[in-house]
């Protein structure tokens, strides 16, 4: 919700974990191998591996870079509990998301915390082993309610924190009919950000503004303060300037900006603003009851 890209320099990010994740199943087979294979909202397999208990390496795969990411966190799960995958009998695990994979809800962080719930390790430090990102979406993978999320080399913390607007029925969510690459998102930012110190202190400062809201002009501004701060700091492109610059509400990026989701103050109805987004072209317009 806020805190992107400073929470990678230490800012306080607010989250809001959404209602739809990814499920997984593991089961004992026959063998000494792992059988990994995961599912689509509707049920579709997108990816199959069969995978060496010995080194989790895939002795065939319909993907070697997700084998790769797989190996990469099994790896890392045995090494803080080595007792993990220590008997030697094979596995059939299937992963089952419930959002389109190109909406970018978080596919790679809840498979962090399935697994890390699996290895019983903790997600977090299993997580950074292999990421080099914030972490936060992977606390919002196992967090119940919204959360201040905060990192930095010494510190990992996140507070559940009270978050029920009144304005809720006036935000919705767009998706951008794109998905953004995690990855290169934080290097675009590495490489442009400027005065992280000033950068840090005022996303840390909406973030918590943005809890305490009361109403929603009051939060529609500290939107548009986000959207100018990002920008400032980055350079980068405000989306309501590139692609909605005729919209009478407020539009905040999620997330890396140029893909995924952003989040919008509505117009007069409902309907009003789903017509809106759908002469754009952007028809997946949810509700906030419906997202988070």
């Amino acid at each position: 919700m806020s805190g992107e890209y400073a929470v990678l320099d230490g800012a306080s990010a607010f989250a809001l974990p959404t209602k739809m994740g990814q499920k997984m199943t593991v089961k004992t087979s026959r063998g000494s191998d792992l059988v990994w294979e995961c599912f689509d909202n509707e049920g579709q397999s997108w990816f199959k591996s069969h995978i060496s208990l010995y080194d989790f390496s895939a002795i065939n795969t319909t993907d070697q870079e997700v084998s790769d990411k797989i190996q990469k966190i099994l790896k890392n799960a045995v090494r803080q509990n080595s007792e993990f995958l220590s008997k030697w009998n094979g596995f059939k695990v299937e992963t089952f998301l419930d959002f389109p994979r190109d909406w970018g809800l978080g596919s790679s962080s809840t498979l962090y915390q399935l697994v890390s719930e699996w290895a019983d390790v903790n997600a977090l430090l299993l997580y950074f082993k292999v990421e080099n990102g914030s972490g936060y979406d992977v606390a919002c993978a196992g967090a119940g309610s919204p959360i201040i999320y905060f990192a930095n080399e010494d510190e990992i913390s996140y507070t559940p924190v009270e978050f029920k607007p009144n304005f809720s029925k006036d935000l919705y969510f767009i998706h951008l009919n794109q998905k953004k690459d995690t990855a290169k998102g934080i290097k675009e930012y590495l490489k442009a950000v400027k005065s992280k110190k000033a950068f840090v202190k005022e996303a840390t400062e909406i973030s918590l503004a943005m809890v305490e809201a009361k109403d929603l002009k009051t939060f529609a501004s500290l939107m548009d303060r986000h959207e100018d701060l990002v920008a400032k700091h980055t350079g980068f492109e405000k989306v309501k300037e590139k692609l909605f610059a005729d919209y009478d509400g407020s539009i905040k990026s999620l997330g890396a900006w140029g893909g995924d989701f952003v989040i919008a103050t509505g117009l007069k109805s409902e309907a009003d603003t789903k017509a809106y987004f759908a002469d754009k072209g952007y028809l997946t317009v949810l509700s906030y009851d419906e997202m988070i």
